[in-house]
């Protein structure tokens, strides 16, 4: 086991109760050190006593967790004191005092990996769920913290080490083999688990989105009512509504859930020829912003705004008023900001154009690490197929390896150090 580590494992502020956590060898040494009533402290039983900071003393818990079976996979000590920021602090001080290390960001989960207690695709899943933003996010967090990922990579790479088994003995021995190597029934084996990466890859549009949100503009001509509109969907008075065209010079943004995915609503300027220096540039900006949205509702009252050629995202046609008149025109929802009719069905009809439906039990490619990894993994299987036309077996072997290689990097397998450090700084300390 390594050197302790110690950190203040709760959020901070003051609180009913904070959490000092020790991770490592001499972790019992320092309880003894710190706590009494001292004792023989048997794992998983939690004793009250008195805990000694720095100056001062405070009544609370510790609970010690015996190796191998902790977060850790080392010793561990956890003391629970009354929650003010000075007091955590100071026991914390005086754990380092008797022998601990100050923890590193996310050092307490690296040590987890490194011990084989999680894999890095499940210490990312648990990154994700502590800072998600929606309910989306959170199941994809947990699906990925759970190891599903990790069983779906490990599967592969095991049906990628039967293949590169059969083709090194063909290689290593030819004799040995009468028939020679069933290149079609590899082929097949090949094809298949490309088309499962391929399957990862494509999941990686919608986790993308699950991870970072759906960005919606709302675009159109002056006073089709987009500020209403944007109103309606988030429930409260965001944006300022007026007769008056123009008045929305400059974004104005909120954010809603429907069906646990975040989407990030724009509302931009009204878009027309005729327009003054200051209200010309929040036309320039609604333009920028259209062209980058997943989403463009475009609000009419009949009659729409011409769109940027290069908008790549999805255009759903709204008319709004429908309170005022019948609707008219080429549109794909009507709806009444006034009145809220047809805005639930509209939030329906957002979600079903960007996500779709959201299974709960599916492993969505939501970090860009795995996507570029999955990316080079199918690459590989495609240059072995190539190559299995041109019977060239030892290239065969060495696209099969990297695309092996490019999955266990996921896992953490085959990653670097460089790759290892990048995802737990990205934890806070005591985590």
């Amino acid at each position: 086991m390594q050197e302790s580590i110690a950190a203040i494992a709760t959020a901070p502020g003051t609180g009913g109760v904070a959490i000092i956590r020790i991770s490592g060898k001499n972790c019992l040494e320092i309880a003894n050190k710190i706590f009494t009533p001292k004792k023989d402290f048997k794992p998983n039983y939690m004793y009250a006593g008195h805990i000694e900071g720095d100056g001062f003393t405070d009544y609370g818990f510790l609970v010690y967790f015996k190796a191998p079976k902790t977060f850790t996979g080392e010793d561990v000590i956890e003391l629970h004191c009354h929650g003010g920021v000075q007091i955590a602090r100071g026991i914390l001080k005086k754990c380092i005092s008797l022998g601990a290390r100050l923890a590193e960001r996310g050092e307490f989960t690296k040590r987890a990996f490194l011990n084989g207690k999680l894999t890095l695709a499940s210490a990312e899943g648990m990154a994700d769920m502590i800072n998600a933003e929606s309910l989306a996010l959170l199941r994809a967090g947990s699906m990925l913290y759970g190891e599903k990922l990790s069983n779906e990579v490990k599967t592969l790479q095991n049906s990628l080490k039967d293949v590169l088994a059969e083709v090194a003995v063909e290689i290593d021995y030819p004799e040995e083999d009468e028939g020679g190597l069933d290149l079609k029934r590899i082929a097949a084996k090949v094809a298949a688990l490309k088309a499962e990466v391929d399957g990862l890859v494509a999941s990686y549009k919608c986790g993308k989105k699950i991870k970072e949100g759906v960005t919606v503009a709302l675009c159109g001509k002056p006073n089709t009512g987009k500020s209403s509109l944007l109103n309606a969907l988030l429930g409260y008075e965001k944006a300022i509504v007026s007769a008056e065209e123009g008045t929305t010079r400059d974004a104005v943004e909120g954010a809603i859930e429907i069906d646990g995915v975040k989407y990030n609503l724009i509302d931009t300027a009204g878009i027309r020829e005729r327009a003054g220096n200051v209200e010309s540039i929040g036309i320039e900006r609604a333009r920028k912003i259209i062209n980058s949205a997943d989403i463009i509702l475009s609000v009419s009252e009949g009659e729409g705004v011409e769109l940027p050629e290069e908008t790549n995202g999805e255009v759903i046609k709204v008319f709004n008023k429908s309170d005022l008149k019948k609707p008219v025109g080429d549109y794909d929802i009507a709806v009444s900001a006034k009145t809220g009719d047809g805005i639930e069905n509209l939030k329906k009809l957002i979600a079903e154009k960007s996500v779709g439906d959201t299974a709960l039990d599916k492993a969505y490619i939501v970090e860009e690490r795995h996507y570029t990894a999955l990316i080079r993994a199918a690459e590989a299987l495609k240059s072995a197929t190539v190559n299995l036309e041109i019977l060239t077996l030892d290239l065969i072997a060495v696209d099969l390896k990297e695309a092996w290689d490019a999955l266990g990097e996921i896992t953490g397998e085959t990653a670097n150090e460089e790759i290892i450090s990048t995802v737990f700084a990205k934890f806070c300390v005591g985590k």
